[in-house]
C-alpha cells in the first residue's frame, strides 16, 4: 500500500492502477472507493477513473453494493506464474506431509521484502492459524521467511536487518542474534520460531531448491506445547527433498527462471 501522502501526478497511469490494485488483501477483498483511495494513496477522482477502466478490463468487478472485487480475468493471469506452478507441483507432497505430522502446513515464496503463502493446508492436530494463500508473513519472525531470508540476497537482508518489527515479546529484534540465526539455517538447512510472531505457535521450516538455490520454504505449524513437531523433522525434510528433485526434474526453474509472485 503507497503511503497517503505521494504525489499520484508522479506515477505512470499503470503505477497507479497497480496501487489500485494493491489495495487489495487477503482480508479486504471487497472495497468501496472511498476505502480504495485511502489504502492506494491516490485521490478520490483517480481512483474512480481508474477502478471504471479496470472494470472494463475485467480486471476488477464492481458489485450490486457499489464496492469493488478482483476479476476473474486478474485471477486467470495469475495462475499463470511460475509460483503456482510450483505450488500444483509440491502439492502431492505437502498432502502427504499433513497426513504425516498433523500439524498445518504451509508453503512460501519471497516477493520483495516478506514471504508470499502459496499454499496452506490445515492439519487435525494443529491450532487455527492466518496463513492464508495470497496473505504475506513477515521474513524475520516466521519459519518460512527465516528459510527463504537465509539464503535472499545480501542487499534484502540489509533491508530485512533495518526494521526487525515486533509482533510478540519474543521476537527477535536484535540483528546480531538474527544473524547468527541465519548462519544456523543455512548449516542445518533447517529454521524454528517460537512465538516470535503469533503466540502460542511454533514451527520448523527447510527450504526448496531449484537450479538457481532456493525457492521457496515449506513449514510446520504446531501448538508450543505439541510433543509431536519434533517427530515431524524427517517428514518435512523428506517433503522439501522430493519438491525440490521434482522441481528440478520438470525444468520449470530453467524455462520460467527463479519462482517469484
Amino acid at each position: 500500500m503507497s503511503g497517503a501522502g505521494e504525489s499520484s501526478s508522479s506515477r505512470s497511469v499503470t503505477l497507479r492502477a497497480v496501487a489500485v490494485l494493491g489495495a487489495f488483501d487477503v482480508e479486504r477483498r471487497c472495497l468501496n472507493l472511498s476505502q480504495l483511495s485511502r489504502r492506494s494513496g491516490l485521490p478520490l477522482a483517480t481512483v474512480h477513473r481508474l477502478a471504471a477502466d479496470l472494470v472494463a478490463g475485467r480486471l476488477l468487478v464492481r458489485r450490486e453494493d457499489g464496492r469493488y472485487e478482483i476479476g476473474a480475468r486478474l485471477w486467470r493471469l495469475g495462475m499463470l506464474a511460475p509460483a503456482n506452478d510450483l505450488r500444483e507441483l509440491a502439492l502431492p507432497h505437502l498432502q502427504d506431509l499433513v497426513t504425516a505430522t498433523g500439524h498445518t502446513v504451509h508453503m512460501a515464496v519471497l516477493d520483495g521484502g516478506r514471504a508470499l503463502v502459496i499454499e496452506r493446508l490445515i492439519g487435525t492436530k494443529t491450532v487455527p492459524t492466518r496463513h492464508s494463500p495470497g496473505g504475506y508473513l513477515p521474513l524475520h519472525c516466521t519459519t518460512v521467511g527465516k528459510a527463504l531470508l537465509a539464503y535472499a540476497p545480501e542487499p534484502l537482508v540489509d533491508e530485512v536487518m533495518g526494521d526487525l518489527r515486533r509482533h510478540t515479546p519474543y521476537t527477535v529484534t536484535d540483528p546480531r542474534v538474527l544473524h547468527r540465526q541465519l548462519e544456523t539455517i543455512r548449516r542445518t538447512g533447517l529454521a524454528r520460531s517460537a512465538q516470535e510472531h503469533r503466540l502460542g505457535v511454533s514451527g520448523v521450516a527447510v527450504p526448496v531448491t531449484g537450479p538457481e538455490g532456493v525457492v521457496a520454504a515449506i513449514g510446520l505449524l504446531a501448538p508450543l506445547t505439541s510433543p509431536r513437531l519434533p517427530g515431524a523433522l524427517p517428514h518435512i525434510r523428506a517433503a522439501a527433498a522430493s519438491v525440490s528433485a521434482d522441481f528440478l526434474r520438470s525444468g520449470l526453474g530453467t524455462a520460467a527462471g527463479e519462482v517469484r509472485a
